[in-house]
């Protein structure tokens, strides 16, 4: 079996939980970072809430500084009830600036509180129909997916977070939205965030994986770091199950178009 390099990290948070504006002292470790990982391309991914934090000048300076790496301006668009619209418009009005769009879900009918808080979100599953949850979760990413405005789904079953499951199989539950993402040409990341977490699983699990595979979905390879010390984290392991699944190539993004690259 090929023992694969993976080279693009396609989620990652530099201002992590706040508004810190972009600056060189801010954005360079995250360079540094992906180069002591092997990495050559990464994509800046903040939460659409903290925008005011991004400049494009600044990750102009940085490509510069740091002509051997692909950095892709990016921004992470959520479902937040009360963030979404002026995230939607931000994205909207910057759209040629950006490289890359992921679309995620991390509410459900609270809008006061992700679900995929740890440890507080699980709250939201005491006392409730699992598979209902599942099935809301999954409509609301197509919902996401219906604006347009994103190239790629981040950590596709985050509902599982906690470690509830479906009473049913998880392929009926995410057939329909699998669709939707390949009938728009969009990627599906494959994130080692799921192993830092309660669920300890991938996201997305193998069996959506598999479906994705059988639909000719493309997939980003993603951290999701929230620090530049977590770059590429568990990278060594994830190209181990890709190479399981026989998934040779790794989608990235320069202005919204997807590139399929060889491992």
């Amino acid at each position: 079996m090929k023992n694969y390099q993976l080279f693009a990290d396609y989620h990652t948070h530099p201002q992590g939980h706040r508004v810190q504006r972009y600056a060189q002292g801010l954005l360079q470790p995250w360079a540094d970072s992906a180069r002591r990982s092997r990495l050559i391309d990464i994509a800046f991914t903040d939460h659409d809430r903290y925008h005011a934090g991004i400049d494009f000048d600044e990750i102009d300076r940085l490509r510069e500084r740091n002509p051997d790496l692909r950095i892709r301006a990016g921004i992470e668009l959520d479902n937040d009830p009360i963030h979404a619209a002026a995230g939607r418009k931000w994205i909207e009005k910057h759209w040629d600036k950006l490289d890359f769009v992921l679309g995620s879900v991390h509410f459900l009918d609270r809008a006061d509180q992700m679900f995929d808080s740890v440890p507080e979100g699980a709250a939201q599953f005491e006392g409730r129909n699992v598979d209902a949850l599942y099935a809301d979760y999954f409509r609301r990413v197509r919902e996401i997916v219906a604006t347009g405005l994103v190239d790629c789904l981040a950590h596709l079953d985050l509902i599982k977070i906690h470690g509830h499951r479906p009473g049913g199989e998880i392929g009926s539950l995410v057939d329909e939205t699998l669709d939707f993402i390949r009938a728009r040409n969009l990627a599906v990341e494959l994130s080692t965030a799921g192993w830092r977490k309660p669920v300890k699983e991938l996201y997305p699990g193998d069996r959506i994986i598999e479906l994705a595979i059988e639909k000719g979905i493309f997939f980003t390879t993603a951290s999701d770091a929230h620090s530049h010390a977590q770059l590429g984290d568990e990278f060594p392991s994830l190209a181990r199950k890709m190479a399981n699944f026989g998934i040779r190539q790794v989608c990235v993004f320069e202005k919204h178009n997807p590139i399929q690259l060889a491992l």
